[in-house]
């Protein structure tokens, strides 16, 4: 059997983000997805490996090397296998890299076709690596006249996004956060912080805020005021309140409950909406493995 090896450089142009969030909408109306992670280490080296069953739809594992030293070449590496749904054959192979863009920011435009008011133009986005990239494109396609602000720890590195991206989008060097984000309709963020970057107080009524970057117990990149000022909508509530600090630690703390998390994308009838134009939105994107799976179904689907 040989099976179809798919790359990014050859696939990424045929791919749409309108297309992706609607199949993303559809996977999510078969059951619940199975998931599992297996995290292994040695010395300064890691592996990752996150399983997805949805039935119906097919299995998928991705699997990460994640090797520092590396610096000749990429330090994160990787493929998704998929597998039939019908006989357990695999089907494709599809570069790492691609399958994580495609899914993550279009895991956080899922959620900002429901929770952002339509008519949202500026929109901030708080780091400047591949994540923040591909966010622009991706509220783009849902956005088509936004305004893109970049904030960077590193200004540098935001002045060569702005560079890079301005070429082909209406995009700017920030300021400061505390003076951008009460300019914003929607506030993303990707970064490795472990405290939070952003102060409740800076956010106004009628904004939505699309977090990405925290994916380890310990990470936060908003306070607890921000939660509590908020309505909260993740992902997957299996992959995200008990697994990531944005959410695990102020329940913990007793700053929010378990039950401030209005709904996922498994359980949209609680209300996966915004229902006023002033109140404030909230998204932790967790990631999870089902959305690997979905995202490579569709990329399997656009190249065949």
């Amino acid at each position: 059997m040989t099976l179809p090896f798919i790359t990014f450089d050859e696939v990424n142009p045929k791919l749409n983000w309108l297309d992706l969030i609607q199949d993303l909408k559809e996977g999510h109306l078969l059951p619940k997805a199975q998931v599992q992670d297996v995290f292994m280490n040695h010395t300064t080296k890691n592996i990752l490996s996150r399983h997805a069953w949805i039935e119906g739809l097919g299995i998928a594992v991705k699997t990460a090397t994640i090797f520092p030293e590396n610096t000749k070449n990429s330090k994160i590496n990787g493929l998704l296998t998929l597998y039939s749904h019908s006989n357990g054959l695999p089907e494709a192979l599809i570069d790492f890299k691609l399958v994580t863009k495609w899914k993550t920011a279009g895991d956080s435009l899922l959620a900002a076709s429901k929770l952002a008011r339509p008519a949202s133009r500026h929109i901030l986005i708080n780091g400047a690596g591949d994540v923040a990239e591909s966010m622009i494109e991706a509220y783009s396609a849902l956005f088509p006249n936004a305004v893109f602000t970049i904030c960077n720890r590193t200004k540098e590195r935001a002045q060569k996004l702005v560079q890079k991206m301005s070429k082909l989008y209406n995009v700017k060097l920030g300021d400061t956060l505390k003076y951008e984000v009460p300019r914003a309709d929607i506030i993303t963020s990707a970064t490795m912080t472990e405290s939070p970057l952003f102060d409740g107080d800076w956010f106004k009524p009628g904004q939505h805020i699309d977090l990405i970057g925290a994916y380890k117990p310990n990470m936060r990149e908003v306070d607890d005021k921000t939660l509590t000022r908020s309505k909260i909508f993740v992902d997957s509530k299996d992959t995200t309140i008990d697994h990531i600090g944005e959410l695990k630690i102020p329940i913990s703390t007793g700053s929010i409950k378990k039950s401030d998390i209005i709904a996922d994308f498994y359980n949209e009838s609680n209300g996966y909406c915004r229902t006023s134009d002033q109140e404030i939105t909230l998204f932790k994107n967790g990631g999870g493995a089902h959305l690997d799976l979905m995202t490579g179904k569709y990329i399997l689907k656009t190249t065949l």
